[in-house]
């Protein structure tokens, strides 16, 4: 029970840390991965907007759009991952764009951690656009 009701008082916190300062983007991207890696779904949502457009690098296909769509992915994604957890190796900030090289484990059960790197946009204080990037297997 103490360690559900830590990341969701840590989230919450953060939260009201991130609208208590500005909506910088790095601040948004990194209270949405706070959420991701919480499990929680609707704090995770919380930090797209409504036309949020997620896109495949390798093909250019857009894999969402919308919050609706974005959520229909995520949400049976967190419930079979509840040791999901994202830790950053590197990121850079430009402008209203956050690009993240994550390092993932407990994703759907699955002991075998991947990398990706996922590029934000960030809008008038919510994630805009995501382009994912995913290591080509060999």
């Amino acid at each position: 029970m103490i360690r559900k009701f830590t990341p969701i008082l840590l989230t919450l916190l953060f939260s009201i840390t991130l609208n208590a300062q500005d909506n910088k983007p790095v601040n948004v991207v990194k209270a949405s991965l706070i959420a991701y890696n919480n499990v929680d779904i609707d704090a995770f949502m919380s930090y797209f907007s409504d036309d949020i457009v997620m896109k495949d690098f390798d093909s250019s296909k857009v894999t969402a759009k919308g919050k609706d769509e974005v959520k229909a992915i995520y949400e049976p994604y967190f419930k079979a991952s509840p040791n999901l957890h994202s830790k950053i190796i590197d990121r850079i900030t430009f402008d209203n764009k956050v690009m993240d090289h994550e390092y993932i484990t407990g994703a759907r059960g699955n002991n075998e951690p991947f990398e990706i790197v996922v590029i934000y946009e960030v809008t008038d204080g919510k994630i805009s656009n995501m382009l994912a990037v995913r290591k080509s297997k060999k």
